[in-house]
């Protein structure tokens, strides 16, 4: 199967998507397989909640809305200009899936199709049904894929390389497992923004967006902010007060409930402003419903700290602070060509 083709279904794919918003979803005559598929995918966005209660359906909305315009000919044919694939056996690559995010392991798998390899794919418990339904789509325009998308229940075997997501205990586990096969192993990390004051209330209100998007459950979401010595935290706490429906979340306020009872009972400093918590803490991983901050007095020595722990960091938010940081409001809207761990899944399946 030429890669052509396999891009071609995957545009396909992408023009499927685009018919599907929270706000409008609306079925285009133009695209292939709407009579068996459309209703279908409308119904399972609606359950979706019922199989993971974090996939509510603004949240899954949003990760489709995300591929939709990620799927293009002119964004798949820009990530892919500099790779020359020659047809050849395809390899069997096992995939290990997170399921803390809807899509979350979507790239991996078209990574994988793209490279003219196969996919075995494990999927996670909490996101069994959008990939399988996209991955049938994507046969139904291109039969020859059937040859190459397997899922499995079961463990891994037959299989050449593995690329696995998941925490930094499981990945202990993995990296033993799967020590005689090339690999990409993932493990946890989290994303901070380093702020200095200076923010307008428009990017703080982005911010909001890389804190809250998927209730703070994915590594691109923002979880720890460095600020000034003696920063001011009102103008952040107004700007971010756009946010405050997610607590009208079942879950999500179960969580805020839960980890602001325990911070009180620890005799913890808090800021809250009745839908998140800020605590003063070192560490990068903040629960659900909390962010972290800390105080700094030098940005030098805030750039050194997070180069020294960039195997922690997914992602950095700053308003041009940090050398290589992103701008606010965009750590959930990632390119293909912005890999996860920075590790360039592509070469990493020209090696195999």
């Amino acid at each position: 199967m030429s890669q052509k083709e396999i891009i071609n279904a995957f545009i396909e794919l992408g023009q499927f998507l685009q018919q599907f918003s929270l706000q409008n979803t609306t079925e285009n005559s133009k695209v292939k397989n709407n009579d068996a598929f459309f209703n279908d995918f409308v119904q399972l966005i609606d359950l979706s909640q019922s199989h993971n209660g974090w996939f509510t359906p603004e949240q899954v909305y949003f990760a489709i809305e995300s591929w939709a315009e990620a799927l293009t000919e002119e964004n798949l044919n820009q990530w892919l200009t500099p790779y020359t694939y020659t047809e050849r056996e395809p390899k069997t690559v096992g995939l290990i899936l997170a399921g803390n995010i809807p899509l979350v392991g979507f790239h991996d798998f078209l990574s994988v199709l793209v490279s003219g390899h196969k996919a075995l794919i494990k999927l996670s418990s909490n996101d069994q049904k959008l990939l399988p339904f996209l991955a049938k789509y994507l046969i139904a325009v291109a039969p020859k894929l059937s040859d190459r998308i397997t899922f499995t229940e079961e463990k891994l075997q037959n299989f050449d390389a593995v690329i696995a997501t998941g925490s930094n205990n499981t990945a202990r586990y993995f990296e033993y497992y799967f020590k005689n096969k090339p690999s990409i192993i993932r493990k946890n990390r989290n994303s901070v923004a380093v702020l200095n004051g200076k923010e307008t209330q428009e990017e703080l209100t982005q911010l909001g967006e890389d804190i809250f998007r998927y209730f703070g459950l994915g590594c691109r979401n923002v979880s720890k902010l460095f600020v000034p010595k003696g920063y001011d935290f009102k103008n952040f706490f107004e700007a971010i007060f756009a946010y405050k429906d997610y607590i009208h979340y079942e879950k999500y306020a179960n969580n805020y409930d839960y980890n602001k009872a325990v911070y009180l009972m620890s005799m913890f400093q808090l800021l809250d402003n009745g839908f998140l918590t800020i605590k003063e803490d070192q560490s990068y991983a903040s629960p659900i419903s909390s962010v972290f901050y800390e105080y700094y007095e030098d940005l030098d020595q805030v750039a050194q700290r997070l180069e020294n722990d960039q195997e922690k960091i997914q992602c950095i938010v700053s308003n041009n602070l940090i050398y290589n940081s992103i701008n606010f409001g965009q750590t959930q809207k990632p390119k293909l060509w912005d890999y996860a761990d920075h590790i360039n899944t592509l070469d990493f399946l020209q090696t195999i």
